[in-house]
């Protein structure tokens, strides 16, 4: 008899003939997410088992798979043979002391001799007769043990379970670079990329000296959050201090945050076609700020090829907080710390510009010099 935490996966069985594929995926990401504990991943029909770790790392062990994607739920269990006797010293381990419960059998291996309900039946009366305190109910029980019969004469003994985060295995879904800021949305945006699959890579604009380096490092901190679910470690940054004050100076002031958004997404892509991401993904939502009217998000979009991912485009501000919440990033988004589109920020920008306007005014500046300019700035922390 072994202790072991049972992983069950969401979506991957219903991927057909690819379905090796996507296991083979979540397997390596387990074995990410577990870097540095001791421990054996088995694989059986539709299980994995974490196994062979010491006793004291059980709650990181569980910590750790709360964050992988593709995780249906987990429980802690017992290993055992599964013949009778086995799985009832495994059941007497799980059960409680007192209360109502009932016994619950899956059988993965359906060649076993008995059926789940007689399995359920057998094991049930003598848990009673080992504790009279307890009590049947199989409506609405207090406790319940599961029994898993598995293939190779095993069997799988455990208590309740606890819901995954579902999704898909990240890396099966292509890559995307995610525009993170210091704040509530991107972080946001990138882990629901993350939850479908998707690789996300970082990039940060920042306004060094108009932005501190307090600033930076709350961003910093943000992706190594993000990174338990992306798996994920590294992050790029570029200074867009010249793009900003070029802008200020020679542009008209209602089109500062506009204008800067469409250099941010060239320099954006530039970098993603270094990286090899098929895609941008940002933090925006529609109407939430003047940047983000139908309008602007067509002018940033008008000056690359790649395609603009944006999961957020229909949740309003409160669905977003409860996210943020739920993945621990709200408390550091919301330190009072500003980002680049704070700076220069005028008193009333241009809600639904007219892309000519724009283009006319972006002609005062010399794009490509200014690209190259913020590029060679580049930095990459990784974490």
């Amino acid at each position: 008899m072994e202790k072991v935490v049972i992983i069950r996966y969401a979506e991957i069985h219903l991927k057909g003939k690819n379905r090796g594929y996507f296991e083979r995926v979540f397997s390596n990401n387990l074995e990410k997410a577990l870097r540095g504990i001791r421990h054996e991943i088995h694989r059986t029909s539709g299980r994995y088992l974490v196994a062979n770790f010491e006793e004291e790392m059980i709650g990181e062990i569980m910590r750790r798979i709360a964050n992988v994607f593709g995780v249906h739920s987990y429980s802690v269990g017992l290993l055992t043979g599964n013949d009778e006797d086995s799985m009832f010293e495994a059941a007497r381990l799980v059960a409680p002391k007192a209360g109502t419960f009932k016994v619950v059998t899956h059988r993965g291996d359906k060649h076993y001799p008995l059926t789940s309900m007689e399995i359920s039946s057998r094991i049930g009366g003598r848990l009673l007769g080992a504790n009279p305190t307890l009590k049947v109910d199989v409506h609405e029980p207090q406790h319940t043990v599961y029994i898993d019969i598995r293939e190779s004469g095993r069997a799988l003994v455990f208590g309740a379970s606890i819901d995954g985060l579902h999704g898909m295995p990240v890396s099966t879904a292509g890559k995307g670079l995610l525009l993170i800021s210091g704040g509530i949305d991107s972080p946001v945006a990138g882990y629901m990329m993350a939850k479908r699959g998707m690789t996300v890579e970082m990039l940060h604009f920042h306004s060094y000296p108009y932005t501190n380096e307090a600033a930076k490092e709350k961003v910093v901190s943000l992706a190594k959050i993000l990174s338990d679910y992306t798996l994920v470690t590294r992050l790029t940054t570029v200074s867009v201090t010249h793009i900003q004050e070029e802008i200020h100076r020679k542009c008209a002031a209602e089109l500062n945050v506009t204008l800067l958004r469409r250099f941010m997404f060239r320099i954006a892509e530039r970098i993603a076609y270094r990286e090899g991401a098929g895609c941008l993904v940002t933090g925006e939502s529609l109407g939430q700020v003047a940047s983000q009217t139908l309008e602007g998000l067509t002018s940033s979009n008008a000056v690359v090829k790649l395609p603009v991912l944006r999961p957020l485009i229909g949740f309003d501000k409160e669905d977003i907080i409860e996210v943020a919440k739920k993945i621990g990033t709200f408390e550091t988004s919301t330190l009072p710390y500003e980002d680049c589109c704070t700076v220069f920020l005028p008193d009333f920008p241009a809600i639904r510009p007219k892309l000519s306007f724009i283009e006319a005014e972006e002609g005062k500046l010399d794009v490509d010099a200014l690209v190259e300019e913020a590029l060679a700035t580049r930095e990459i922390i990784k974490f």
